[in-house]
């Protein structure tokens, strides 16, 4: 078994809405079917006992050792607490190839467990060890590591429970919510609104204090302190016992409470000093609470304990503490609830003051602190007490947020309760944190859990708003790059900072920011970071699905425009216009409940794509008694079509009407496939929710030129001669094409064409033989890039696709794209026209212009 090559589908994708690592699996005749392979699958059981069942697959066919790949893979990422469950194998055209789909919450985690599953089918088949515990051990510390920790991890969730689009963008904490102009991030439990100079403040503690004390909140005294013997000093003015710990800190680091002797003082600032400038103030009293302020209130409080065993006469207190970190909850740093505890200088030196060295046996029932300090980050534990806190301490906490500028806030006070305000009891707000840790509040160690995540998600967007903007996707053979150019130029129309994506490049409210070919999804990704993009329209290409995925969760619009033979069928296993149906509607299928698939009723393929539609469906065609057309009328459903002069969206008895000779790019309605493009956009924008003023400016106004649809059936004269320059390059753009040009008058008709290397044989034939009966000269020319194909291998099967052409007179061949288009026109006559088939756009189209320019000079 050979895995020739895996992928990370980042996106919705052709096998499921799952993130998901795909793999072309190659099998031996042997390893076709597991039962021909004596013994391997005790072997398998023997090494790997929890692989689960592996039932045969559907239609009779064997299980392979590819199946077996799926299955363990999936496996041993659900024993190492991966929360998966689909998985799929797939058997391809090629003899023993297989695709192998299985779903990952975390890439590296995906990735690593295809590898792990092959060596566990290696051992099987070689029947060597294999390590099962230890590849569990392997995944689950990498998903540890990998996944988002559990506060960042409660926000997400509660972002995906009300439908709002999330990405992390970094390896950490760093996760963006919401698309283009409604996007907020937040960096751990910290807003984008916070500045950073409330986080300054927050971390400057000195500063803190003064700021809460003018807000009439009760603070300890203290100042910060200069050497040991300032240090001192301070406690000493201040009364006994001290708390030491740094000025600018966070998470409990350095801080040491409850003073009582110059040496312990010492000991204190030399662990403060680690961390920076040190400060000395009173001890107060009393239990250690955290209070968690959210927008302007308070959403969660809990008690925190020092980290502590409970003696029974026998165990030692490293003994103690190794059971205690035996809780499944306790992990290293952040990613688990609870933190284990440490036996560390300051865990000793506690013990010291207790009389109690590690190795000491504590009585039954005896109390082991081994810290001072309460912090869940250094093993403590939390107790929730939200519903015992009086209004107000609550109301301290509110002040003390709002006084710092934080939006998201940890308020840490010191009194015996929550119960009574903190000047009864003479109580204080020690600290106020910046991006606290949410994870004592969601999954405390007793009491019940609250719902941060919400809380924060709550100030981020207002009830009812997803955060999403408008995203238009694009897909089809035919007609989808002008028809995502219209739709995003009536967009424009409307007054909105549009972001688009094509086979051309990536536009940001009408400026180009990349070129080439960005139809994927790696690009529509892009757009969506974007601050000022309020709509989307995204090409969307056969290459980026099958590669990645979508590039977004679900859009508002889908359009197909069409499918046809031509569409790189025989690449990627897709060989047939079904196959290829089932991988387009991966756009339909992803519609958002409240938004439409836009779908050509005239193409079976395309039609048959409605009920995977998880919103309505608009159908569009030219003609209105085509049978799809007539149904979905006749229930007063939303069509768009043609009707004599003008094209036609009907609802129910509702009527509009958009007279053709508006809409340039139909030359009057004499281009037949530029009025099913134009149909197409006019159904998106109404789905959308544009007002009809603002679709009919915007047909109006839009240009099939080089600037507007470069290559897109681009009109030009040279010399009393008509140009025409496109990027047709599939059998169904040539019968277009014919049928446009048709309706052009001309004395003499003339097409310049290539051929691209990445087609079928028979498709590159079939295209000169479609204008060899429309053309009365063919320019044939080899350009740079043949895709694969020997040298003159594609011009004779356009020679081939000629033979026996009906109308064609005069055939020439010529080596390069420009010295072609400099031959047509020098062959053109005044009342002539010549359809140029481009292949480097953007380049043929200036070559054109300069050659356009100096005919005029």
């Amino acid at each position: 078994m050979e895995v020739q090559r895996l992928r990370a589908l980042r996106g919705p994708n052709l096998w499921s809405r799952h993130t998901a690592i795909e793999a072309v699996v190659h099998c031996t005749d042997a390893e076709h079917a597991i039962e021909q392979l004596d013994g391997f699958e005790a072997r398998l059981r023997a090494l790997f006992p929890s692989i689960g069942e592996m039932h045969p697959v559907a239609l009779g066919q064997p299980l392979s050792l590819a199946h077996v790949l799926e299955k363990a893979a999936l496996a041993l990422q659900a024993h190492a607490g991966c929360s998966v469950n689909f998985s799929h194998t797939a058997v391809t055209t090629e003899h023993g190839t297989y695709q192998v789909v299985v779903q990952y919450s975390e890439e590296e985690v995906g990735r690593l467990a295809m590898k792990l599953a092959q060596r566990l089918i290696d051992a099987a088949l070689a029947d060597t060890p294999f390590d099962a515990a230890e590849a569990i051990a392997q995944l689950r510390e990498l998903d540890e590591s990998e996944r988002l920790g559990p506060s960042t991890g409660a926000i997400v969730d509660a972002a995906v429970a009300r439908h709002i689009p999330f990405r992390r963008l970094t390896s950490g904490s760093l996760v963006q919510f919401g698309w283009g102009s409604k996007q907020r991030r937040i960096q751990a439990a910290e807003v984008d609104s916070t500045s950073g100079v409330s986080e300054a403040i927050a971390q400057d503690k000195e500063l803190t204090k003064q700021l809460l004390s003018a807000a009439g909140v009760p603070v300890p005294q203290g100042r910060p302190v200069d050497g040991l013997d300032d240090a001192w000093a301070a406690a000493m003015e201040i009364g006994l016992p001290v708390v030491v710990k740094p000025q600018d800190g966070n998470q409990g680091k350095g801080v040491t409470v409850n003073i009582t002797t110059r040496e312990q003082l010492d000991a204190a600032y030399a662990s403060a000093a680690v961390h920076g400038e040190v400060m000395v103030e009173s001890f107060l009293p009393g239990f250690d609470f955290r209070l968690l302020v959210v927008g302007d209130r308070l959403v969660a409080a809990a008690r925190r304990d020092p980290p502590q065993v409970i003696g029974d006469g026998a165990a030692t207190v490293r003994q103690l503490v190794d059971a205690v970190n035996q809780d499944p909850r306790r992990g290293e740093g952040h990613a688990t609830s609870l933190t284990k505890i440490r036996l560390d200088d300051i865990a000793i030196g506690r013990l010291e003051s207790q009389g109690l060295t590690p190795d000491s046996v504590p009585g039954l029932g005896q109390r082991v602190v081994l810290r001072n300090n309460a912090n869940l980050s250094t093993g403590g534990t939390a107790t929730d007490v939200t519903d015992t806190v009086h209004p107000e301490i609550a109301a301290r906490a509110i002040d003390a947020a709002q006084m710092v500028g934080l939006h998201i806030c940890g308020v840490d006070m010191v009194c015996e309760n929550m119960l009574v305000p903190l000047e009864e009891q003479h109580g204080g707000v020690v600290e106020v944190n910046a991006a606290p840790g949410l994870r004592m509040h969601i999954s405390p160690s007793f009491g019940r859990g609250r719902a941060v995540g919400e809380a924060v998600m709550d100030t981020l967007f207002a009830p009812g708003d997803d955060g999403r903007i408008p995203v238009v996707a694009v897909t089809g053979t035919n007609g989808k790059t002008t028809t995502a150019r219209l739709i995003n130029h009536m967009l424009a129309s409307a007054g909105l900072r549009t972001g688009m994506t094509n086979t051309d490049g990536v536009y940001i409210d009408g400026r180009q920011t990349d070129s080439g070919d960005c139809s994927g999804p790696k690009s529509a990704r892009n757009v969506l970071l974007h601050p000022d993009v309020e709509a989307a329209v995204f090409e969307v290409a056969r290459g980026g699905i099958l590669r990645e995925g979508l590039g977004f969760d679900r859009c508002k619009v889908a359009v197909v425009t069409n499918l046809g033979q031509g569409d790189h069928l025989g690449l990627n296993y897709i060989t047939s216009v079904e196959e290829l149906a089932v991988l387009k509607r991966v756009i339909v299928r992803n519609v958002a409940p409240n938004g439409w698939a836009v779908l050509n009723a005239a193409d079976p393929n395309v039609a048959a794509m409605a009920p995977t539609c998880p919103g309505s469906v608009i159908y569009f065609a030219a003609d209105r008694a085509h049978p799809v057309m007539a149904t979905h009328r006749a229930q007063g459903r939303r069509t768009v079509y043609v009707d004599q002069d003008a094209v036609i969206a009907a609802e129910g008895a509702w009527r509009e009407r958009v007279p053709l000779r508006d809409v340039p790019i139909t030359r009057g309605g004499t281009i037949g496939f530029q009025v099913d493009n134009v149909m197409a956009a006019v159904a998106a924008a109404w789905a959308v929710g544009l007002d009809w003023d603002t679709i009919r400016s915007g047909l109006a106004s839009f240009k099939s030129d080089a600037a507007g649809v470069p290559g897109r059936f681009n009109v030009m004269d040279y010399r009393g001669a008509t140009v025409i320059a496109d990027y047709g390059h599939n059998t169904d753009a040539m019968r277009a094409l014919v049928s446009a040009v048709d309706s052009m008058p001309a004395n003499k008709r003339q097409v310049v064409i290539s051929g691209a290397g990445d087609r079928r044989d028979q498709d590159i034939r079939e295209q000169t033989a479609i204008l060899g009966q429309a053309f009365d000269e063919v320019i044939l020319y080899q350009d740079a890039a043949q895709r694969g194909r020997a040298d003159g291998e594609v011009m004779g099967l356009l020679r081939q696709g000629l033979q026996g052409a009906g109308r064609t007179r005069h055939i020439d061949e010529i080596r390069g794209e420009f010295a072609a288009i400099d031959h047509a026109l020098e062959r053109l006559a005044p009342g002539d026209l010549s359809l140029i088939l481009v292949d480097q756009v953007e380049e043929a189209l200036a070559h054109l212009a300069r050659r356009i320019t100096e005919a005029t000079v």
